[in-house]
């Protein structure tokens, strides 16, 4: 939603930082578009579970009746999505939609090697929505690549910091056959340095909270051509407009 934006270290999961001076209305027909939007972002993440010396995960009695947190989790919501059922008026089911297709996600490395492993059909049904997504939107997918291990970035030295993106754009890449647009930071924490290895990887964008930004600034318009910085710390920015 910004093309420039200061931003202090923290965690929130709202505001979205976007920059792309080369798309213009002439060009982009998504641009063109008139009205109210609201975009939903999913954050699709699971830890390794697996047992290093059985390469399984063994059973955790706290997902009952399911097998383990991955499985349950799978069952209430990543497969849910994948074939999300359209009702009627009387309850009746009268369509399947694939949720994928239609809001913008990130799903770890992790949770996605689980899903290819015992889930086909749903890791293929997440493909198949990016790929439509990126067809409908112009180039422009709704999945978005994830630090590889959901560290901390602000907490990781440089050489972690550029082995966390490399590894997430890689695996994004190899899955999704495109490079990605955007990345999720863990707990969507930020500092400089993971801006500065992000923007040298290039990423365009990535998902923040309002409180997150310290200052904006309005797009430029040919009446004001060099838009002054405007301080709007403590959550004082509205994100419902661009910058």
């Amino acid at each position: 939603m910004t093309s420039a934006a200061e931003m202090p270290a923290s965690s929130g999961s709202t505001l979205t930082l976007h920059s792309d001076p080369n798309n213009t209305k002439e060009t982009d027909p998504l641009r063109k578009a008139n009205g109210v939007y609201v975009a939903v972002h999913g954050h699709f993440y699971q830890p390794p579970r697996e047992n290093p010396y059985l390469d399984a995960i063994e059973r955790q009695p706290s997902a009952a009746p399911f097998h383990d947190w991955n499985e349950r989790i799978h069952w209430e919501c990543y497969r849910p999505n994948a074939f999300a059922r359209v009702l009627n008026d009387q309850g009746e089911v009268v369509g399947i939609v694939n949720n994928y297709e239609y809001f913008s996600f990130n799903i770890g490395p992790t949770l996605m090697s689980w899903l290819e492993r015992y889930d086909v059909e749903v890791y293929q049904r997440i493909l198949e929505a990016d790929a439509k997504s990126s067809q409908r939107l112009h180039g422009h997918g709704n999945a978005i690549a994830q630090v590889y291990n959901h560290i901390i970035m602000p907490l990781a030295n440089e050489r972690d910091k550029y082995t966390q993106i490399r590894w997430g754009k890689e695996d994004f890449r190899s899955r999704f056959g495109r490079d990605p647009e955007g990345m999720w930071l863990a707990e969507t924490a930020v500092d400089y340095a993971t801006l500065e290895a992000l923007v040298a990887e290039g990423i365009r964008f990535i998902v923040l909270a309002p409180s997150q930004a310290l200052r904006c600034r309005p797009l430029p318009t040919q009446d004001h051509p060099h838009s002054e910085w405007i301080e709007v710390g403590g959550s004082q920015i509205d994100s419902t407009r661009p910058y």
